[in-house]
């Protein structure tokens, strides 16, 4: 049985409350999430504490905490994996943060992935929020700059997970970064 079916089967076992399809899962899945979170990290400010590990372990038992998600497929589980691994770095930020009462939050470049937004060093914090309203304003232009962003994914799998066209996604993402751009340069 191909990986990806065999994953989408023991994300539905995990559906059903089968507590065992989680460690199941983990060897599947390890790989491709310690890849995510390790794009995540390497855009983090130089001295970051947080090691790709622990942040795919964070996120994993955030994945399979949740009860109330119906996993569609493993795309739909990687979206998901790109939301949590963007929260555990916002919290670990803002942990940071306040550890350091009012010092610098955790920085991430942008020039990669998002195209020069002026200052490629962008404060995770205000990162997050200005994410936040974008998704306010317009969800799935939110969704697309995760994936794209702190998922990792391509173009086309983006399109597959939102279940959109790759032209709807090329257009929401060219939007999304305008957007992010002007909301980040005030």
């Amino acid at each position: 049985m191909p990986v990806s079916v065999q994953t989408t089967q023991i994300l539905a076992d995990l559906c059903r409350g089968d507590r065992s399809a989680a460690s199941r899962l983990m060897p599947l899945i390890y790989d491709e999430l310690h890849a995510l979170a390790a794009r995540s990290i390497r855009r983090e400010r130089p001295d970051h504490t947080l090691q790709a590990t622990a942040l795919v372990n964070e996120a994993y038992l955030r994945l399979i905490d949740q009860s109330r998600v119906d996993w569609q497929s493993r795309a739909h589980f990687f979206a998901v994996a790109a939301e949590m691994i963007r929260r555990v770095l916002v919290d670990h930020a803002r942990e940071h943060h306040a550890a350091k009462r009012g010092g610098a939050a955790g920085k991430v470049s942008l020039t990669d992935s998002m195209g020069a937004l002026g200052d490629p060093d962008i404060d995770l914090i205000t990162l997050d929020e200005a994410l936040g309203e974008l998704g306010r304003l317009k969800e799935r232009h939110r969704k697309v700059v995760e994936l794209r962003f702190f998922g990792g994914l391509s173009v086309q799998e983006t399109a597959h997970v939102l279940g959109v066209s790759t032209q709807t996604v090329r257009g929401d993402w060219r939007t999304a970064r305008a957007w992010l751009r002007e909301f980040l340069d005030r």
